[in-house]
């Protein structure tokens, strides 16, 4: 009797658990379809007789490489649903200052005016989130592909790679300034601003660095709801 019971209650658990894990499987693969399918949506809205054609394609092209990019590696190298989420919400900060242009976003001139500030601030916003998101992506590569998993350097070295990331975008709106002329003044939304690529980078080092000292923790408690990670 006792090897039955053993017997039953060995069989009986690994069901339960299995249904436990189907339902979180199909979780995972609800919410990035779902995100992908807002994404979409707003970049085809976005696209509907955008402020400047050129200038729409040059601010939504990461989305345009990313999206395919993830999910060609949807199932080899699924990403936690906290970075899915941020991601979908950096490409519709995107296709938005592709629509109407950084300088010229409807919600930064409310906010301009209201504050009675110098310029749009939809620009600093967007390089925010230029920090923000990125800390997260470069956080779960280098937790899931690296030694670096656990260790003090892992702060700082995702920064690091924001602002190299940050730093790279400038020199492609300098090289779009050098090529394009003043074909090319929407795309840069300097606004008059001499400092502009300063305060960029300055602020992509800011959405950083809060990002992670606001996200570390519960980043590490999605990485771990991962298939097949361990607690970091």
């Amino acid at each position: 009797m006792p090897s039955t019971v053993s017997a039953t209650s060995t069989k009986s658990a690994p069901s339960g658990l299995s249904g436990l894990s189907t339902t979180r499987s199909g979780q995972r693969r609800v919410l990035p379809a779902a995100l992908a399918g807002v994404v979409v949506v707003g970049l085809a809205v976005s696209a509907w007789n955008p402020h400047d054609r050129m200038t729409w394609f040059l601010e939504t092209f990461w989305v345009f490489l990313g999206l395919p990019l993830l999910f060609a590696v949807r199932r080899r190298f699924p990403l936690t649903d906290l970075l899915c989420v941020l991601l979908a919400a950096h490409a519709l900060v995107l296709a938005v200052g592709g629509h109407y242009t950084y300088a010229q976003v409807p919600a930064g001139e409310w906010v301009r005016d209201t504050f009675d500030l110098a310029r749009n601030p939809y620009d600093r916003f967007g390089h925010l989130v230029q920090g923000f998101v990125p800390a997260i992506l470069v956080r779960e590569l280098l937790v899931r592909t690296s030694p670096l998993r656990g260790s003090r350097w892992l702060a700082p070295l995702t920064v690091c790679a924001c602002l190299a990331f940050s730093s790279v975008f400038e020199m492609l709106e300098w090289a779009a300034a050098v090529i394009g002329g003043e074909a090319a003044d929407a795309f840069l939304a300097t606004q008059g601003d001499v400092w502009d690529t300063q305060w960029d980078m300055f602020c992509a080092l800011v959405g950083a660095v809060v990002s992670l000292t606001l996200l570390s923790r519960l980043h590490d408690r999605r990485l771990a709801a991962l298939p097949g990670q361990r607690s970091v």
